[in-house]
């Protein structure tokens, strides 16, 4: 009897080369970059997960919206958001998820999940360049700033 085998290929083709290209620098680049792609009509209603993949260069490649949850959280998969970082080439990554109540205090989840999420990208040789929080009225913190990663 034959032994049949699923074949795995992976390939990766940018859909198209920014004229003026994006990077990302610190948290508040970070910041105006993701702020607009969560969806500003339900930003303050359920919780969004957004990331953000960067080149070497800070280079911004793309970003995934990873996830999208309820009023109190969202379930995040590690294995997806690396699983994309490294099908993108990207050598760093930012994390963002909002608090619909406005509350930018990271829960013990939020923190628990960036030390998963860091442990992993330092497995891989990805840096965790940050992950914010932001809320409905344009306000962020960030875990790297305030020194939790």
């Amino acid at each position: 009897m034959e032994t049949v085998l699923n074949e795995i290929e992976v390939s990766y083709r940018p859909k198209k080369e920014l004229s003026d290209p994006l990077y990302i620098y610190n948290s508040c680049d970070a910041f105006k970059v993701g702020y607009p792609i969560f969806d500003q009509n339900q930003i303050a209603m359920r919780e969004e997960f957004v990331v953000i993949y960067l080149n070497r260069a800070n280079r911004v490649l793309g970003y995934s919206k990873a996830f999208t949850g309820g009023i109190n959280g969202v379930v995040c998969d590690p294995r997806i958001i690396l699983a994309i970082a490294l099908k993108g080439m990207a050598s760093s990554i930012i994390l963002m998820h909002n608090h619909p109540s406005g509350n930018l205090k990271p829960s013990e989840q939020d923190k628990n999940l960036t030390k998963k999420i860091n442990a992993a990208c330092e497995g891989l040789d990805i840096y965790l360049m940050d992950h914010l929080i932001v809320t409905d009225d344009g306000k962020y913190l960030s875990l790297r700033d305030e020194g939790m990663i």
